[in-house]
């Protein structure tokens, strides 16, 4: 198995929104960001798999050794193996992967948030930093596309937490603010519950809609100039922003299930926007 095929199979079998992203991109692009994601899902899957934190930190580690030997043209893992052909292409830095892994050992030492400024620095290392990275292979021209990509990583990361809040719980983990808990009269036990609390809803409401300011604070400073080299990033936030929207007409009801999007609505709603997307910016 070829580094690149590694990272298309790691990909493809994550079920994840952004593999339908991917589909419209070049081959070149597209090889780039595979062998980015999967460097993500490996050192999530280091923190989501890992019972002992010791052995976690002991793996984390490894890699910031591997970036370290990347950027230093001696890769030996797959994923390293696959980047260095997209560094040879894309002006990727080495800070952004070292964030990601910064972002990942946090989850092993941080299990709640005080504040949302503090979850915030937790969401820019997790997910902004991704942005950033995606940025510079989708292309750009206007730099004020590299803030679009840092606000679109962090409505991406809380997206990602309103819609494992149970699963993240149950984990002993619980990224919503601690302050938020508190001003809608939540507990760390009502989100473990089999059924949603009314005062629940109303905090998962109020993360939506936050969120969704995020969404918006993104695409407002995406040039229209630099659209179309962004569309990818298009497709994924119509694909997350659904995943809100499910949220919403389900009633809030997070404990009762976990929302998830089909891989045949995923492809839908990724061919749909490309569609719409290529006749607005032909």
């Amino acid at each position: 198995m070829t580094p690149d095929q590694y990272c298309q199979k790691k990909t493809s079998e994550s079920g994840s929104s952004f593999y339908y992203s991917f589909l419209f991109l070049t081959h070149e692009k597209r090889q780039a960001i595979t062998a980015v994601y999967t460097f993500c899902r490996e050192a999530d899957d280091i923190v989501d798999e890992c019972t002992d934190p010791n052995t976690a930190e002991t793996k984390l580690n490894w890699w910031r050794e591997e970036i370290q030997n990347l950027f230093s043209n001696k890769p030996s893992h797959p994923v390293t193996l696959a980047l260095s052909d997209a560094l040879k292409i894309f002006d990727l830095q080495k800070d952004h992967f070292d964030e990601i892994l910064n972002g990942m050992q946090m989850d092993l030492h941080i299990t709640q948030y005080q504040t949302f400024n503090d979850l915030l620095l937790y969401c820019h290392r997790a997910a902004g930093v991704v942005g950033l990275l995606a940025t510079e292979i989708f292309g750009y021209n206007n730099k004020d596309t590299l803030t679009f990509a840092e606000n679109l990583g962090i409505a991406f990361q809380l997206t990602n937490i309103i819609r494992d809040i149970k699963e993240d719980a149950l984990r002993g983990r619980v990224y919503l603010p601690q302050e938020d808990l508190i001003k809608f009269n939540v507990t760390e036990d009502d989100l473990r519950l089999t059924s949603t609390k009314d005062s629940v809803k109303k905090l998962i409401q109020f993360q939506i809609e936050r969120t969704k300011e995020y969404y918006k604070k993104a695409f407002s400073h995406l040039p229209d100039e630099d659209r179309s080299k962004q569309r990818s990033a298009v497709i994924m936030s119509s694909i997350y922003k659904t995943i809100l929207t499910e949220i919403e007409k389900d009633d809030f009801r997070i404990m009762e299930h976990k929302i998830k999007l089909t891989p045949l609505r995923k492809f839908w709603i990724a061919w749909k926007t490309a569609r719409r997307e290529k006749k607005l910016y032909r």
